[in-house]
């Protein structure tokens, strides 16, 4: 059987992360704890066999990667398709500031209807999954028998939970989206698995982020 091993890891902490506002696309760096979590999650890592490591060009997902890339001597590739899921307007704002100001668009995000993208050119979710669906597919067949590991955001994160559970788009999130957890999946060309979720040993109980402020 063809099969690639995915580590994905959500990037470490940002201020805006412990603020509770949305980054979406906007470039927002790693806090102390992100940058400690990132080498923590490289140390944990550091006796893996890893053929490649894939990463959101945003500096959080970034820098999170190249900490992994140092301790392991894996290469380093950088890709738009893994980034957050770009929340247009909302960007910047935190989610309480959404639903006091615009209620309609908060209720419509808050029940993740599918097709909504908010004001501004954010997307859907939709085309948030069909992009990670996409992206993450085209990764996993160019390394068929070997392990690779994934750098993203939290909304990637669900994404791929999602696709490897075979759940829809709106159902409620149960599991967690850990800064910095390690997470693991098994990609065939029928699609993904889920192996584990959300090791956070190597983070020593680190508090978990919402995905709305990913």
């Amino acid at each position: 059987m063809h099969a690639t091993r995915i580590i994905a890891i959500r990037h470490g902490e940002t201020t805006w992360n412990v603020d509770g506002r949305i980054q979406g696309h906007l470039d927002i760096p790693l806090n102390d704890t992100g940058l400690w979590q990132a080498e923590q999650a490289a140390q944990a890592l550091a006796d893996e066999s890893i053929a490649a490591i894939y990463s959101s060009d945003l500096q959080r997902a970034h820098v999170t990667a190249q900490a992994i890339a140092q301790r392991s001597g894996a290469p380093l590739h950088t890709t738009t398709g893994l980034r957050e899921r770009c929340f247009g307007d909302f960007q910047g704002r935190t989610f309480k500031d959404v639903e006091a100001t615009q209620p309609e668009d908060a209720q419509l995000w808050r029940t993740r209807n599918p097709a909504y993208a908010p004001p501004g050119g954010g997307d859907s979710l939709q085309a948030l999954r069909e992009r990670i669906s996409t992206t993450v597919d085209g990764i996993a067949r160019l390394h068929e028998g070997e392990q690779i590991v994934l750098v993203a955001h939290g909304g990637v994160m669900d994404v791929l939970y999602r696709l490897a559970t075979r759940q829809d788009i709106q159902a409620p999130r149960t599991w967690q989206l850990a800064n910095a957890a390690i997470n693991r999946l098994l990609w065939t060309p029928d699609g993904l698995t889920l192996v584990g979720w959300a090791d956070t040993q190597h983070l020593d109980q680190i508090v978990v982020r919402d995905e709305n402020h990913a």
